[in-house]
């Protein structure tokens, strides 16, 4: 199996600064803004309601697209994460990570079943 592509560390730990993240499908599509988290060197984002029209179902139509990051555009391909031990940790990083009180009905509900399965890895688009 050939070894997956990972961003270089600035983008790693710029990535894990960032709150929010602007990710889009394709070229046509509008920016989303989605929370983004890090979990052993690898960064992940989850959708909240798994809408037919959302971004997480256009990234499974078209797995490339690109990333906001602060000015910088960088092209990303989506991968389904089908780890369930990847699945609990990325609820644990966003748990550890957006711990303000407003947050929590996110992170608990980013934690249910229903949502664990729309948990995508973003890796750099390698062409």
């Amino acid at each position: 199996m050939a070894t997956r592509q990972r961003f270089p560390r600035p983008i790693l730990e710029a990535l894990d600064r960032a709150r929010i993240l602007g990710v889009r499908s394709g070229g046509e599509h509008r920016y989303t803004g989605v929370w983004v988290v890090v979990v052993e060197g690898r960064v992940f984002v989850r959708s909240w309601n798994d809408k037919p029209a959302g971004w997480r179902r256009a990234f499974l139509e078209e797995r490339r697209g690109s990333m906001q990051l602060g000015e910088h555009e960088i092209g990303i391909r989506a991968i389904q994460t089908r780890s369930d031990r990847l699945r609990q940790a990325v609820s644990s990083a966003y748990a550890q990570k957006y711990h303000t009180k407003a947050s929590q009905k996110w992170v608990t509900g980013f934690a249910e079943p229903e949502r664990l399965h729309a948990t995508l890895e973003l890796v750099p688009d390698g062409g």
